[in-house]
């Protein structure tokens, strides 16, 4: 008998960018909430979406375990689902008339919910869990489940409907003994998928989050969960956590997927002083800031605990556009972390967004000298995108067309009116990524297929053309608002 079935929106199959790139991590948010269930005596199972191939998959997990309960719990630590996605707002909505079709009291808990809580009860959800799932999601299962005797609306951090009205409980405050939380139920998966999917890269990675938030203020990032809160877990409890995974699931791979890696001072040394007393050897790569890197000198300590790749929210190489982002670095902090880092043999990648308010062709000709001047191993183009409860988004709401979110991660429309057409930023995000890698075959003495020789005749043939469209952005009017995104 299973009491909660818990499953999440994102469908590997409905993100084209993500089915080539074939990099699957398992849904933290979903694994974390299952453990806090199972740990209070609650019976739970697992119906992971990742890999399957439609929702209606959903039905035939119900008819097979016959829930009382159906939890759609999104992944809060994977950057897809912070982008609310459309086709996986979609994908969650039948979800819900799914599990209601079949009885099941239904349970959302997602970024996007939120914001559009009552399109989501009228799709079939009874509760909206807003905040950190764990705890709240626990509470309202025991009170459906008769555990618990009290109103709903007495359980903080939940929206529901009340003779016709939206009901929304005050919030829940953040978690601050992370090591209190039980692991993730990873023996929920079925990890073999995970494994298959990563088989093309030869290695398997796993996912793991050492802590939950970030007190830095980027005005374009959305902190719907943790506000600007920061609440880290020890290196120990991380250390232990690495210890069952390698033993249990053999990767020899992590991806920490925090916001901000290591941002308490002295965490890092710890952490690697911890991995060395459990004798654990293991590559990884984590995301940090380039002022933070500088001040906590971690570099020595990153290298000795097996990173081997930090990705740096670089954003621009125009100081212009950093100022006006309120990112609170600068770009000689950018270029410096980037060689101290390849001083420890740790290899550099950068998240870069173009299209920010004030962005022209100067401050884009200054990323893309930043890019190939520091040469970085990885690059991560984006255009800038308007999350609600941004200050960012408060800036631009008012020229937001129809169109609020992409429909998957390749879309890269730029959501309101730019400096150039949408055309011109997704040619920009080719273009850059192509020059980008055949400058690295070519400085880095990499090795040259036949694969990379087609690369450099695309280029050839696409860079007259990409400063046309540029020029032609500049000189025609601009008429985003009128345009198909969709082209």
């Amino acid at each position: 008998m299973t009491d909660v079935l818990l499953s999440h929106s994102y469908y590997l199959r409905f993100d084209r960018k993500q089915l080539r790139t074939m990099q699957p991590y398992p849904p933290l948010s979903t694994l974390y909430a299952a453990s806090a269930l199972r740990d209070a005596g609650i019976r739970v199972a697992l119906f992971d979406s990742m890999f399957a191939s439609t929702e209606e998959e959903l039905r035939l997990r119900i008819r097979e375990l016959s829930p009382k309960i159906v939890v759609i719990c999104d992944d809060y630590f994977n950057y897809l689902t912070k982008m609310y996605l459309e086709r996986m707002r979609l994908a969650s909505y039948r979800m819900l008339e799914i599990a209601q079709q079949a009885g099941c009291i239904v349970i959302v808990s997602a970024l996007d919910s939120y914001d559009h809580a009552s399109e989501y009860l009228q799709h079939g959800a009874k509760f909206v869990i807003y905040g950190e799932p764990e705890y709240t999601l626990l509470e309202l299962c025991k009170n459906i489940l008769g555990e618990d005797n009290r109103g709903v609306d007495l359980i903080n951090g939940v929206i529901f409907k009340s003779e016709g009205k939206v009901v929304i409980t005050p919030p829940r405050a953040p978690i601050g003994d992370l090591d209190s939380i039980p692991f993730p139920a990873w023996d929920l998966l079925d990890i073999e998928k995970y494994r298959s999917g990563w088989r093309r890269h030869g290695y398997f990675s796993m996912n793991v989050v050492t802590t939950r938030g970030c007190p830095f203020g980027c005005n374009w990032c959305a902190k719907p969960v943790y506000g600007r809160s920061y609440h880290s877990r020890s290196p120990k409890n991380v250390v232990e956590e690495i210890g069952i995974i390698v033993n249990q699931y053999h990767p020899v791979h992590i991806w920490f997927c925090d916001d901000i890696f290591g941002l308490k001072s002295g965490w890092v040394k710890e952490f690697s002083e911890e991995l060395a007393k459990a004798n654990i050897r293991i590559r990884y790569k984590c995301l940090s800031r380039p002022d933070l890197l500088l001040k906590e000198n971690t570099f020595h300590w990153l290298a000795a605990s097996g990173c081997d790749t930090v990705w740096i929210g670089a954003e621009s190489g125009s100081q212009k556009i950093l100022n006006a982002m309120e990112k609170g670095t600068t770009v000689e902090q950018i270029r410096l972390a980037t060689r101290k880092l390849r001083n420890e043999g740790m290899k550099v990648g950068y998240f870069l967004q173009f299209g920010y308010p004030g962005e022209t062709y100067e401050e884009i000709r200054e990323t893309f000298d930043m890019v190939r001047t520091e040469m970085p191993d990885e690059i991560g183009v984006s255009v800038s995108y308007p999350l609600p409860g941004t200050k960012f988004y408060e800036t631009v709401r008012e020229k937001l067309g129809a169109k609020k979110n992409w429909y998957d991660s390749s879309d890269l429309s730029l959501l309101f009116p730019g400096e150039f057409k949408p055309t011109f930023y997704r040619m920009l995000h080719r273009v850059l990524h192509r020059i980008h890698r055949i400058r690295r075959i070519t400085k880095r003495k990499e090795k040259i297929t036949l694969r990379s020789i087609f690369v450099l005749l695309f280029i050839m043939m696409t860079l007259p053309l990409f400063f046309l469209a540029m020029q032609l952005s500049r000189i025609l009017p601009n008429t985003v608002t009128q345009m198909n995104y969709n082209e």
